[in-house]
């Protein structure tokens, strides 16, 4: 299984280029500077791990996202509900319902989520 999870500083990486896309390298080198402090080779080390993984890819000195944001967060939360509820989605909602209740609103949504998955 792809590894989904990033770090808190390669989430703001990242968010960086999902904002900014298509973006050269160049520009991405200032735009790390001025928004995380990073040397030219931070900013090109992180991005070829970040390509290697799978997000993005540098093509011409271009850097473009293999996954959306909400992809990614997509398939990251389904790692996470994978590896800690065995995959259950009730079983997560149990657990995260104990501590936090939800609003009218969290419901109502929720069960138009659930109505529009039936109708498909």
């Amino acid at each position: 299984m792809q590894d989904f999870k990033l770090g808190a500083v390669e989430s703001r990486f990242a968010d960086l280029i999902w904002l900014h896309a298509p973006i050269t390298t160049s520009e991405l080198v200032k735009l790390c500077a001025q928004e995380l402090s990073w040397k030219r080779t931070t900013t090109y080390t992180v991005l070829k791990r970040l390509c290697e993984r799978g997000l993005f890819q540098t093509q011409d000195s271009v850097v473009t996202p293999l996954l959306s944001r909400t992809e990614f967060y997509a398939r990251q939360s389904e790692q996470f509900v994978e590896q800690s509820f065995d995959g259950s989605l009730p079983a997560f909602l149990a657990a995260f319902t104990t501590r936090k209740r939800l609003s009218q609103e969290e419901i109502s949504e929720i069960r138009r989520m659930i109505d529009a998955c039936e109708k498909e």
